[in-house]
C-alpha cells in the first residue's frame, strides 16, 4: 500500500472515531491544527472526509487530492486550502467550502446541497449535476455544467470552451466572459427575477451578479440523447466440452473438494468460503435465503449478509456507507460509473474501504472488452481481484471471453500474486459451467438465480454434479482443473476460444503463438 493511501485511510478512520461525540456536542472537528496553535497542514490525501452525515462539521487545513468531501449526505466541510478533482462528487446534501483552487469535475454528479469555491476550478465543473447549487468565485475550464439535468452553477469569472454542452436541465450563470455555448445549450441575458433568485446563494458571500450576466439553459429541456446499449451474453459455454487430463477415474467413495476459498491478497486469514464456486448475483441479500447460506456468498446491491460482497455503482455510492460495514467486501462497478481516471478510482476505493476492516475483500468490475485496463488497475491499486462480465454492448459469446481474460491475467501475473478472477454471465450456472470457468483460470462464476429456484436443492444438485465430474476426470480438488480439461466442440468455438479442437486435440494454428 502506498504511503499516501495509508495516510488517507487513517485520516478517514480517525475522523469516523471523532464524529459521534462531535455531533452529540455540536463540536467542529479541526484537522491540521495543533493543540498549541501550531499548524500541521495536510498534503495530498485523497478520498477523504466523504459520506459526512447530517449535523457533522469538519474543518481541514492543507492541499488535498481527489474526491474530497464526496458523497456528502448532509454535513458541513470547509477546506482551508485547495483540492484535486471531484470535489464534492456525488453529493446529495450538505455544504462544502474550499478557500483556494480546485481541480476538474467539482460537484461531479451532485444532486443536492451547496458547494462554494473561492478560487478557480478546472474543466467539467458541475458536470452531471441533477440538483443543488455550485458557486465559483474565480474562473472555470471547459465544459462547465456538461450533461447537467438540474441545479444551478454560478461562475463569477470567465468560462472555458463549450459551456453547457449536453445540458438537459438546470441553469448555468456566467458573470464573466463566456464563449459560444456547447451542443444542446442556448444562451440568453439574465432576468431581474433570476438576479433576485440567485442572490440567495451569493449574498452570504458578499457577491452579486449584474444584468450583464449570461444564463445557459437546455435547448430541449428534459431530452437526453444518451441511451446506453444493453450488455449481454448471446451464447454461453454450450459448445465447450469437458475431457479428462488423467487416465484414472477416482473411486466413487473417494472424497473430493468442490469448495473454494477466496482470500485477500497477502493475508492468511479472513476471506470467503464457497461450497461451490458460484457467487450468486442478486438485488438484496435478505431475498437470498436458504439453510446453507453462510457457505454460499452473494453479490448484492442492498442489505448484504455478513459473508456477501456489496456492489457499488453510480446511484449507490452515497448510501453504500450504510451497508459496507456489514459485509465481507465491496465491488466497485466501473461499468456503471462515469469515465474516471486512475487517481479518481483509487480515491473512491479509499472512501469506501475506510469503513471496512483490513481483511475485507476489494474488487473492481467491468466488461470483458476492457479487461486489460481492469486488471492493470487491480494490480496497480493492489486490490484483491476483478469481476469480468463476459457480455459486451450488443452481445458477446462466452467462449470468446475466456482467452482474453486468460491473456490479460498472464500479462499482469495474477496467479502468482494471489488475485481472484470471477467471470460473470447472464444465466445461472450448471456444474459444467463452473468447471469450464475454473478450468479457464477463473476462481468464481458470477450468475443470477431464477425466481422459481429452490436454492438449497439446486445448489445441492450442482454440487453432486460437480463431484461426479471430478471423480470421472480423476481430479481431487477443484483448483486442479486447467485448460487441458476443455475442448472446443466445433471449429467456430475453437477459432474464438483458442481451446483444443475435439478430435484434433490441439488449438487451431492461429492460436499457437499465444
Amino acid at each position: 500500500m502506498r504511503e499516501l493511501t495509508a495516510k488517507s485511510l487513517k485520516l478517514n478512520r480517525d475522523i469516523a472515531k471523532m464524529l459521534p461525540e462531535a455531533m452529540e456536542k455540536d463540536r467542529l472537528i479541526k484537522i491540521g491544527y495543533g493543540s498549541g496553535g501550531d499548524l500541521k497542514p495536510r498534503n495530498g490525501e485523497f478520498g477523504v472526509i466523504t459520506h459526512l452525515p447530517p449535523k457533522s462539521r469538519v474543518l481541514i487545513l492543507g492541499d488535498l487530492g481527489e474526491c474530497v468531501g464526496g458523497m456528502n449526505r448532509g454535513g458541513s466541510l470547509t477546506v482551508e486550502g485547495g483540492c484535486g478533482s471531484m470535489l464534492g462528487a456525488f453529493q446529495t446534501s450538505g455544504r462544502a467550502v474550499v478557500e483556494r483552487d480546485v481541480g476538474d469535475r467539482a460537484g461531479f454528479h451532485m444532486s443536492g446541497g451547496s458547494i462554494t469555491i473561492h478560487g478557480s476550478a478546472g474543466s467539467d465543473t458541475g458536470a452531471g449535476m441533477s440538483g443543488g447549487a455550485l458557486v465559483v468565485r474565480g474562473h472555470v475550464g471547459g465544459n462547465v455544467g456538461a450533461g447537467m439535468s438540474g441545479g444551478v452553477v454560478i461562475i463569477m469569472g470567465s468560462a472555458g470552451p463549450t459551456p453547457g454542452v449536453g445540458i438537459t436541465g438546470g441553469k448555468i450563470v456566467i458573470a464573466g466572459s463566456c464563449p459560444p455555448p456547447g451542443h444542446g445549450a442556448s444562451m440568453r441575458s439574465i432576468s431581474d427575477s433570476e438576479i433576485e433568485d440567485f442572490s440567495i446563494h451569493l449574498e452570504p458571500l458578499g457577491l452579486s451578479v449584474g444584468d450583464d450576466a449570461l444564463v445557459l439553459e437546455a435547448e430541449n429541456k428534459g431530452k437526453s440523447e444518451n441511451v446506453a446499449p444493453r450488455r449481454w451474453v448471446s451464447e454461453g459455454f454450450e459448445n465447450i466440452g469437458i475431457f479428462p487430463s488423467a487416465t484414472d477415474r477416482l473411486p466413487e467413495q473417494f472424497p473430493v473438494e468442490s469448495g473454494t476459498r477466496v482470500m485477500p491478497v497477502g493475508k492468511d486469514e479472513g476471506g470467503m468460503f464457497f461450497q461451490i464456486p458460484w457467487l450468486i448475483r442478486g438485488d438484496s441479500g435478505d431475498s437470498i435465503m436458504f439453510p446453507s447460506r453462510d457457505s454460499q456468498p452473494a453479490i448484492v446491491g442492498n442489505n448484504p449478509q455478513e459473508n456477501d460482497l456489496l456492489i457499488v455503482g453510480k446511484d449507490s455510492l452515497s448510501n453504500a456507507i450504510e451497508n459496507i460495514a456489514k459485509c465481507s467486501g465491496v465491488v466497485l462497478d466501473l461499468a456503471d460509473l462515469p469515465p474516471l481516471n486512475d487517481a479518481e478510482i483509487e480515491a473512491l476505493v479509499v472512501s469506501l474501504t475506510s469503513s471496512m476492516n483490513d481483511s475485507s475483500l476489494i474488487f473492481l468490475r467491468d466488461g470483458v472488452e476492457r479487461v486489460e485496463h481492469l486488471f492493470r488497475l487491480v494490480t496497480e491499486l493492489d486490490l484483491d481481484g476483478a469481476i469480468v462480465h463476459a457480455g459486451t454492448p450488443g452481445g458477446n459469446r462466452g467462449a470468446s471471453a475466456l482467452p482474453r481474460i486468460g491473456l490479460a491475467s498472464r500479462a499482469m501475473d495474477f496467479e502468482s500474486q494471489g488475485r481472484t478472477i470471477a467471470i460473470e454471465m447472464d444465466t445461472r450456472p450448471s456444474s459444467e459451467d463452473l468447471i469450464i470457468a475454473i478450468s479457464a483460470g477463473c476462481s468464481l462464476f458470477v450468475g443470477p438465480v431464477s425466481e422459481d429456484d429452490e436454492l438449497s436443492s439446486y445448489i445441492s444438485a450442482i454440487n453432486s454434479g460437480l463431484k461426479g465430474w471430478m471423480r470421472e476426470l480423476g481430479i481431487e480438488r477443484i483448483s486442479m482443473f486447467s485448460r487441458r480439461n476443455l475442448r472446443a466442440m466445433d471449429m467456430d468455438t475453437a477459432a474464438i476460444s483458442g481451446l483444443r479442437l475435439v478430435g484434433f486435440e490441439r488449438p487451431l494454428p492461429m492460436w499457437l503463438g499465444n
